[in-house]
């Protein structure tokens, strides 16, 4: 099916209100510097906490990258490892104020159907990180901020040039380093190395599909 290596997009968040520290987006200047090897091209973005700007952002990268697979990495405060979302809810219920204090205009995020499935390969992504021994954990609700904004528009191809065959969406805790009492904080190097097995698994089932 596929007859070249992926052009894979990676996304992180800014800080917002709560989290004056977000994990993802250290981790995603730390991908850039170090991109995975087997691919056609990598970028790896951070996305501003905001409702109003967040689809005219994922339009931009999508027409200058048109990534292939969309690895989409946020912040949940309650987890306690890699938490990997099944489904996207396209809608914007319990909607929480932005980094500007906005809220969302519309109650659903886009066109299409009320859930979204991720097409990451889950299962093969959970099998690698519980064996490199980082904790992995699986939820049916990517909660109703920007993380579930993020993944609904990715899944349902609802940016210009966003159109890619695998897209999904990944929780982490907070940083150890910037949180060092929460029950779950995790180590930058846990965190670069999860996201890397993460990249590797979806690498992988695109060439399985080659």
């Amino acid at each position: 099916m596929f007859t070249r290596p992926p052009r894979i997009l990676v996304t992180g968040f800014s800080v917002f209100p709560g989290a004056p520290v977000n994990p993802t987006e250290a981790l995603a200047g730390i991908l850039n510097d170090e991109p995975p090897a087997g691919v056609e091209a990598f970028r790896a973005d951070v996305l501003a906490v905001e409702y109003a700007t967040i689809a005219d952002r994922l339009s931009a990268i999508g027409r200058e990258f048109l990534p292939d697979i969309a690895i989409h990495f946020g912040l949940a405060r309650e987890c306690s490892g890699f938490r990997l979302e099944r489904v996207a809810r396209n809608s914007h219920d319990g909607a929480r104020p932005d980094q500007s204090g906005a809220l969302p205009s519309a109650t659903r995020v886009c066109a299409g159907p009320d859930r979204l499935a991720s097409t990451l390969p889950l299962d093969l992504i959970a099998k690698r990180l519980e064996g490199a021994g980082l904790p992995v954990e699986w939820s049916d609700d990517a909660g109703g901020y920007l993380c579930n904004t993020v993944f609904t528009l990715s899944a349902a191809h609802a940016c210009d040039g966003l159109r890619p065959v695998m897209a999904g969406f990944v929780h982490v805790p907070p940083l150890k380093e910037a949180e060092p009492d929460h029950p779950a904080a995790m180590a930058i190097d846990d965190l670069v190395a999860g996201a890397h097995i993460v990249i590797a698994a979806c690498i992988d089932e695109w060439n399985v599909r080659a």
